[in-house]
């Protein structure tokens, strides 16, 4: 089976979690330990239906399937070459009945789902703002990294929408982008209920920063003990 599903130039990888493998270019974009530290922050319901946004290979709902009891995933893919992957594991792992994967832009989801459709929203986006020298298009890693197809404050937004009333908002990205993605996040109804900073080394910056909101949420956010990596 992995033999007929998989492409020059690619490789089967473990996750170590329910047997599952996700399949992943050689050499190009493969996923990062931000991914496995997001599908650990997460917590869904039972039965929810989950859309992650800019899903790259799969691999946050790969991971959800196994540690949640999410009742449906959605991911969407930009890049048609990663979301071709991204079918190929999903299907490897027989996981077609539970997690669906969509390409196309994420900013027109709502015309596909329509407002409100989702329980939780979970993002893993570029963390790079635009504007910091030229960014080839086509380049699968520099879409992973850089703001080229939607902005942060465009992914709250459709983010926001996309969610039901009480939803849940999942996102991992950079400590220097908190204020940002504060703002964002209250102007549209988002409201941070809790963050967690990721650090490298004891004594060191953080990295990377965890973030929880709720849709139309109180007005309280907890700043959860540190992550050291």
């Amino acid at each position: 089976m992995a033999d007929v599903l998989l492409k020059e130039g690619e490789s089967l990888d473990d996750l170590q979690t329910n047997n599952l493998c996700i399949i992943q270019k050689n050499e190009g974009f493969r996923y990062g330990s931000d991914a496995v530290l997001l599908s650990n922050y997460v917590k869904v319901l039972p039965n929810a239906r989950v859309v992650d946004l800019g899903t790259g290979t799969g691999i946050i709902p790969l991971l959800l399937s196994a540690k949640t009891k999410a009742g449906h995933i959605t991911g969407i893919e930009i890049q048609p070459e990663m979301a071709e992957m991204a079918k190929r594991s999903i299907a490897l792992n027989h996981l077609e009945d539970k997690i669906e994967i969509v390409q196309g832009n994420f900013l027109n989801a709502l015309e596909w789902f329509g407002i409100g459709s989702f329980d939780v929203v979970v993002t893993n986006p570029p963390y790079t703002k635009p504007g910091g020298g030229l960014v080839n298009p086509n380049d699968t890693k520099a879409v992973s990294r850089h703001e080229i197809y939607c902005t942060l404050e465009q992914l709250i937004a459709v983010s926001s929408k996309l969610l039901k009333q009480c939803g849940r908002f999942f996102m991992i990205h950079r400590p220097e982008r908190l204020v940002d993605i504060f703002c964002a996040m209250r102007e549209n109804k988002i409201e941070p209920k809790s963050i967690r900073l990721v650090h490298g080394h004891k004594g060191k910056p953080a990295t990377l920063v965890l973030i929880y909101g709720l849709k139309n949420g109180n007005s309280q956010v907890t700043v959860e003990q540190p992550l050291y990596v």
